[in-house]
């Protein structure tokens, strides 16, 4: 990280005590936490690679749907998934072979960095998520992503639109269905975040050397 990145970072972070910044924080950290998101990879950017990724989307939420429907938080989305991963990796590996592939399958539930995404009027801001990660064969092709709590990835897929304010607050929803009046305090966010990856990197790189 060059010097002017990190003086730039340090002018962030005193922004971060201005007037409603840290109320903002915590709202953007609560989205974060509240949602569990489905990711899927495929194995190339081929026509035949990115239309399997499709079917594989489209038999993991026909028939795995059903696992998240009493799950009440991102916490118990990410249990049940936990709980049921050989069969959704099986759902995944049914498609797959269905379409003569013998392309290998890995789920897991993890934490990843998603980009800026918009879900009809909704627009999940960057950041670590936890999700469930499928990807096929090599992983080397575009992804496909959607949220599995609250449900966004039915109602997307049906271009239905759903009132989540049962789940996120006035603030939160305020954040999601306008995102560009926080343009500016998301990216702040963004490098505060690179500033932590760094100074983390940099402790272990330290530690490793001194052993």
């Amino acid at each position: 990280m060059k010097k002017f990145e990190l003086a730039m970072l340090l002018g962030m972070i005193i922004a971060v005590f201005s007037a409603g910044f840290c109320s903002f924080a915590e709202d953007y950290g609560n989205i974060t936490d509240t949602v569990f998101r489905l990711h899927i990879l495929a194995n190339s950017d081929s026509e035949a690679d990115q239309s399997l990724k499709l079917k594989v989307r489209d038999a993991v939420l026909e028939e795995c749907s059903y696992l998240f429907e009493n799950c009440e938080n991102a916490e118990q989305s990410a249990a049940a998934a936990e709980e049921n991963i050989d069969f959704i990796k099986a759902t995944a590996e049914k498609v797959i072979a269905e379409n003569n592939r013998n392309y290998q399958v890995e789920c897991e539930v993890t934490e990843m960095y998603f980009t800026e995404r918009v879900y009809n009027s909704v627009t999940m801001p960057a950041g670590e998520y936890s999700a469930l990660r499928i990807t096929i064969g090599e992983a080397q092709g575009k992804n496909w992503w959607c949220v599995m709590f609250p449900p966004l990835c039915v109602p997307v897929a049906s271009g239905e639109i759903e009132d989540y304010s049962d789940v996120f607050s006035a603030e939160e929803m305020e954040m999601l269905n306008n995102p560009e009046k926080y343009e500016y305090r998301f990216y702040i966010l963004e490098l505060i975040g690179k500033l932590e990856d760094y100074i983390k990197a940099q402790q272990y790189t330290s530690e490793n050397e001194n052993l």
